[in-house]
Formats: structure tokens, C-alpha cells, sequence
């Protein structure tokens, strides 16, 4: 979790007899080769991209282990491309206010640079944009695999796998089709839920979260929450709340109830079935998740 990272790259055992894992992360390896966006960057260490690959990494990142209505266990985690999908980004915010500067474009907020689509630099950041969005789904799917691996110590007989895994990016941008024209569509804090999609949307540590069926509305470009999303800044909720508010807030969860993680206790969310209920257009609910065990990043 963290800033951590495995001692060496990870080599998939367990759930990957087909060795699907395996392929998934030398095409990873061939592209990233190929990532003219990484000649940019200063100082890095290259090697950790892979090391951190099956890690969790920090801030609301988590790893829970919940039960829905027939007591089902369902391993849920949030994460994303980790360090080198944040390096990628900075290049790119880098890359495009010096192209404002360049071009004295008047921008109202300096994190309002843009690359021009058409442009070499565009084309490399979109190159690195996908790869860091499958890096992040590949990402997913070997802690997956790792926490079954870890699971199965705990059972006699074999942990099956009953429903193939809901693998959704929430902050990402995809060329899609909507209204009649190709249009480059940002989600932040957001999935797509066409319609048949399955999506994740997790409330808090110590609250339910939901497995949902998009109802495709174009109106919301195919789109719903993914999650609850913060009532108040972190920095608001320690000075709110204190460890007796998040051990009774998360009481029935194992989970961590130290300081370091106070910002992340339930009320610090909005009421995810009021989340949940505004968005009844967008999604219905498959599964009702309660949450027994979160790691947090």
C-alpha cells in the first residue's frame, strides 16, 4: 500500500493457468516501450513501474472484502495506474501550459492548458494515456488474484470464483460516439453505464456500496457516479472528528481506526443511497454490498 512496491515484478500463479495475466503484462511491457511521452520525463525509475504493478497505492484507494444480500463474499478494490500513470499526467499538464505560454493563449486557470488534438504531442499523450488505463485495469486484476491466493490459506477446499470481475476505470478520458459526433468524454469520479454495463459505486468504510446495471441515458453520456464522493475536504474532517468518532462510525468493519486515516470515516461521504437515488435514471442496483473487512491504502 502507499508508496510501496513489491520486491521484484510479480509472476502470476493461482487463477491464471491460461496465462492470460502473464500475456497481459508483456503487451504492457512491448508499449511501454513505445511511450515516446516517457523521453520527457526527468529522473525515473523505470524498473518500479513493474514492481508497483499489484499494488494498491495510498489516499482512498482500499481493498474490501464485503457480503450482498445471500452472503456472497466479493472482493472490491479502488485503485489506479499508480505512479507512472501520474507521471504521464504531469508531463502532459507540463507539455500543454508550456504550449499556451508559446502560443500566448489567455487562460482563465492555468490547469485549463490544453493539447491540440492533431498535434504530435496530443498524439503522445493519448498513446500514454491508454496504456496507463490498461496498466491500471491489469493492475486490478493481479490483486485480485493475489488476494484469492491469500483467501484460499483460510479454506479446506477451493475458493471458485463465481462471476467474472467488474474491472471499471472511474478517472479516464475515451473517444466515444454520442449525439451524433466522435467526442472525447472525461469521467472523473465517474464510470460508464451503458446499457447491460455493470459498474461499481462504493460508498464509505463502514457503509454499503453497490454493484449497478447502466441504463445507457444519453442525456449523461452513458455515465454514472463511482461512489458516494466526499461531503467534506480532508482537512475539514480531522479537524471535525476524532478516533472515537471513526471507531463508532466503522464499528462491525475490521479496518484500521487509527488518525491517519480519520479523513476517510463515513461522514466525511455523502449518503450514498442519496447518491444512489438521484441517479435512478442512470443505473439499477444488481448487488447490495455491506463491508466485513478494508485495507486502505
Amino acid at each position: 500500500v502507499g508508496f510501496h512496491s513489491h520486491k521484484a515484478p510479480l509472476q502470476p500463479r493461482g487463477h491464471d493457468a491460461a496465462g492470460s495475466l502473464q500475456r497481459r503484462i508483456d503487451g504492457l511491457v512491448r508499449r511501454y516501450d513505445t511511450l515516446r511521452i516517457m523521453d520527457r520525463v526527468g529522473k525515473f525509475d523505470h524498473a518500479r513501474v513493474w514492481r508497483q504493478l499489484g499494488t494498491l497505492g495510498g489516499g482512498n484507494h482500499f481493498i474490501e472484502l464485503c457480503l450482498d444480500e445471500e452472503d456472497a463474499v466479493w472482493v472490491m478494490l479502488h485503485s489506479g495506474s499508480r505512479n507512472v500513470g501520474n507521471t504521464i499526467g504531469e508531463v502532459a499538464i507540463a507539455t500543454a501550459r508550456r504550449a499556451a505560454e508559446r502560443e500566448q493563449r489567455h487562460l482563465p486557470d492555468r490547469d485549463l492548458a490544453w493539447l491540440a488534438e492533431g498535434t504530435k504531442e496530443f498524439d503522445e499523450y493519448v498513446a500514454g494515456l491508454t496504456w496507463a488505463q490498461d496498466y491500471a485495469a491489469l493492475n486490478r486484476d493481479l490483486m485480485v488474484d493475489l488476494i484469492v491466493r491469500a483467501l484460499q490459506r483460510f479454506f479446506p477446499g477451493e475458493v471458485v470464483v463465481r462471476e467474472s470481475a467488474v474491472n471499471c476505470h472511474h478517472n479516464y478520458a475515451s473517444l466515444e460516439e454520442h449525439f451524433g459526433a466522435t467526442l472525447w468524454v472525461t469521467r472523473k469520479g465517474a464510470v460508464s453505464a451503458r446499457s447491460g454495463q455493470l459498474g461499481i459505486i462504493p460508498g464509505s468504510m463502514g457503509t454499503k456500496s453497490f454493484i449497478v446495471c447502466g441504463k445507457g441515458n444519453p442525456a449523461a453520456y452513458h455515465s454514472c457516479s463511482h461512489g458516494a464522493g466526499r461531503r467534506m475536504s480532508r482537512s475539514e474532517a480531522r479537524r471535525q472528528f476524532t478516533r472515537a468518532d471513526l471507531a463508532e462510525q466503522t464499528a462491525g468493519v475490521e479496518c484500521r481506526k487509527d488518525a491517519g486515516v480519520i479523513d476517510e470515516l463515513p461522514a466525511a461521504y455523502k449518503d450514498v443511497d442519496a447518491v444512489l437515488s438521484a441517479q435512478r435514471d442512470l443505473v439499477d442496483v444488481v448487488h447490495t454490498l455491506k463491508q466485513v473487512l478494508c485495507v486502505k491504502g
